[in-house]
């Protein structure tokens, strides 16, 4: 620690260069009244770094909480610190454009009008996603309904943005109030922000569709007379991601593929795992695209750097940073090391070490090598030892049993954290608590641990999920998270996507013996489907030929969602053959479960 370059204030001067103006209060509230986003409440951030946090991880959430309205350069400006996104604004001819309208729509519309307050009551003319994440494009209905304006994304952006938060969202969301430490106290002993900022807000989550899609490498587009210069970076921070260069204004935007810290690989909320070597070529592809052309870069999150050199070196050591990690990753596991082990004895190289933004704050190297060797090999370690594991509460039970009972296990915890080694405590609490969930001895001292753990974390989401896991365990967790399957994402599903939805739902015992068939003639698509019960599975088919269903039903597809949504009495449609069979099928249904438990069994 005391080999970081803390003298540098590089990053406060870049965090600060261009401020014009505040929110103030920082404090965002719904229409109901309810608080969706509080800014002030980092307020404490301005003290000495306490020892209930890591120095670095600290310095870092100076940096992000810093917010207000800031000019990037001549016609861009950014509003930072009003969600865990930035909202960058792009002056044209006869209004703004808008880049990534942040997580909700009340935070949008209060960053509108922070910039309205200081540069004037300019109209949006135009709506860039640059790429399928919430966080970039659930405030978009706070800054336009996208009539009569382009609304440009990455190809496949609609697929992705709707299949990641609908498909396994419950569990996401679930896991997201523990990566983003969504109910903890924010001060010295708590929250933190994420790293990548400060939090999600919790306000309404909309989408408004693209009109625009961009498909290639070196596409132009004009868009109220300001020229774009677009690179896809598919499979990098998102499955559907792009730069782009504003070479009048000699500005480039790095979505979120170049951040002042080491990004996730494999989120812990959950997600698709992403490609660090796809990842690493289109970073120098961007350096060979743009950086002679360039004398700014700005992301979705974070600060912009500034000057051609500071940009090229900035690119350059994200780029060895990612390349690094699946490089020595692949070395290694080709000499026959697991993930764990090579995740404890990766060490980045000492110039990545002294760069500030190659720090895990968001993504960590420990997670992100676990995710790389999972990438290429899944979750078995080749040992048959782990082919065949007990689950974890009948795991727990024997580990107890053998260790001579419950109380014995805490006591032998008590004596590791005794000596320092918190982790192999908190994995014989894990065993106690596991085996006796009601063991309060257990419970507290686990939730010690934890507490221990996160305080000395320099990865902000580490923190608050050991930080999150202490409040589970001593009955202070709250319940509920940032909710993404918004109307707006649900009207975005295609007929595919809806009928997946439905079959990840179905209760597969529950359908062991069920066999109908269900046609579906969607009349304002001018499309028919059909849907096969059968071995507990649910199948779909386009265009199916000939009949042999057991129901037919003509709706449109508003229809459908409200109708599988239990909105309406389905004896009033139009059909033909059995309509008892729609009941069938709702009946094999599951509601998720958004609440399940995930420190205790």
């Amino acid at each position: 620690m005391a080999d970081l370059p803390f003298h540098d204030r590089a990053d406060f001067d870049d965090a600060e260069r261009g401020f014009l103006a505040k929110l103030t209060p920082a404090v965002i509230e719904a229409a109901d009244g309810r608080v969706v986003w509080d800014n002030d409440a980092y307020g404490f951030l301005d003290g000495e770094c306490p020892d209930t946090a890591h120095p670095s991880l600290w310095r870092q959430a100076q940096l992000c909480a810093k917010q207000g309205l800031f000019e990037v350069t001549d016609g861009i400006y950014q509003v930072r610190g009003l969600d865990l996104s930035n909202m960058t604004l792009v002056e044209g001819e006869r209004g703004v454009i808008v880049i990534d309208p942040l997580v909700s729509t009340e935070c949008a519309a209060a960053a509108l009008r922070l910039y309205r307050d200081h540069r004037g009551d300019r109209p949006v003319t135009g709506l860039i996603y640059t790429h399928s994440h919430a966080d970039h494009f659930g405030g978009a209905r706070g800054v336009t309904d996208g009539t009569g304006i382009p609304v440009v994304a990455p190809a496949h952006f609609m697929e992705h943005a709707v299949a990641e938060n609908v498909y396994a969202g419950t569990a996401m969301n679930r896991r997201a109030a523990y990566m983003y430490g969504q109910h903890l106290p924010r001060d010295p002993g708590g929250q933190l922000g994420c790293g990548l900022g400060m939090g999600t807000s919790t306000g309404t989550v909309s989408l408004v569709p693209p009109t625009l899609d961009v498909t290639r490498t070196g596409q132009e587009e004009t868009i109220d007379g300001v020229r774009i210069v677009f690179q896809l970076t598919p499979g990098t921070e998102a499955p559907a991601e792009m730069n782009f260069l504003f070479p009048d204004h000699r500005a480039l935007c790095l979505a979120e593929n170049a951040t002042h810290n080491l990004h996730n690989v494999l989120t812990l909320r959950g997600a698709l795992v992403r490609d660090t070597r796809v990842w690493s070529r289109y970073l120098t592809e961007a350096i060979a695209l743009f950086a002679d052309r360039a004398d700014v870069a700005f992301a979705s999150h974070h600060w912009p750097t500034w000057g051609r050199e500071r940009i090229v070196t900035f690119l350059s050591q994200q780029r060895d940073l990612y390349a690094y990690l699946h490089d020595q990753t692949l070395r290694m596991l080709n000499r026959g090391m697991t993930g764990a082990e090579i995740a404890e004895g990766m060490r980045l190289p000492p110039a990545l070490e002294q760069a500030w933004h190659t720090h895990g704050y968001y993504g960590s190297v420990s997670h992100n090598v676990k995710a790389i060797y999972q990438r290429y090999l899944g979750w078995f370690d080749g040992n048959p030892a782990h082919l065949w594991e007990h689950p974890p509460v009948e795991q727990a039970r024997r580990y107890v049993e053998c260790l001579g009972g419950t109380s014995a296990v805490v006591a032998l915890a008590d004596r590791y954290v005794g000596e320092g080694d918190l982790r192999f405590a908190a994995t014989l609490l894990n065993h106690a608590i596991f085996a006796d969930e009601q063991d309060s001895r257990a419970r507290r001292l686990l939730a010690e641990v934890y507490t221990r753990l996160g305080h000395g974390a320099e990865n902000a989401t580490w923190r608050n999920f050991f930080l999150t896991g202490a409040a589970e365990l001593t009955g202070h967790a709250s319940a509920g998270a940032t909710d993404t399957t918004s109307p707006d994402l649900l009207r975005a599903l295609t007929v595919e996507q809806i009928f997946d939805s439905l079959a990840i739902r179905v209760n597969g015992p529950g359908a062991w013996n069920e066999r109908f068939a269900i046609d579906w003639h969607l009349t304002d698509l001018d499309e028919r489907h059909r849907t096969t019960m059968g071995n507990g599975v649910l199948i779909h088919q386009e265009s199916p030929s000939g009949g042999g269903a057991d129901l037919t039903l003509r709706l449109t597809k508003a229809r459908l969602m409200g109708l599988l949504a239990g909105d309406g009495d389905p004896g009033g449609l139009d059909h033909d053959g059995d309509v008892s069979v729609l009941e069938r099928l709702t009946a094999l249904l599951e509601e998720p479960a958004p609440d399940f438990a995930i420190v205790t069994p």
